[in-house]
């Protein structure tokens, strides 16, 4: 397996129901590198770059995410990761 990138934006009631404090944990959790961020139209984007299996589960993850989220809709985008991230953090 090699290494793996999604962009992926997230649609529901993501934003004030720590989607991006809890996609850093899963993330760090599983080795992902990327970034995590909220859009103001209401999406959270994310970038998850790391092994293949660990960036899918980071984006089924994304299907549902925190307790108290409501994700109506993912969108990912696939590419072959770039490997520009160290760790992963959460972009303002």
């Amino acid at each position: 397996m090699g290494s793996k990138r999604a962009h992926v934006f997230v649609r529901g009631r993501v934003q004030g129901v720590s989607f991006r404090y809890y996609t850093t944990q899963q993330a760090g959790q599983h080795g992902v590198g990327g970034w995590v961020r909220n859009l103001a139209d209401g999406r959270v984007e994310a970038v998850f770059e790391g092994e293949e299996t660990d960036v899918e589960h980071m984006v089924r993850w994304c299907q549902h995410g925190p307790p108290a989220a409501q994700v109506d809709d993912i969108d990912v985008q696939w590419s072959e990761s770039e490997g520009k991230f160290d760790g992963f953090h959460v972009r303002m």
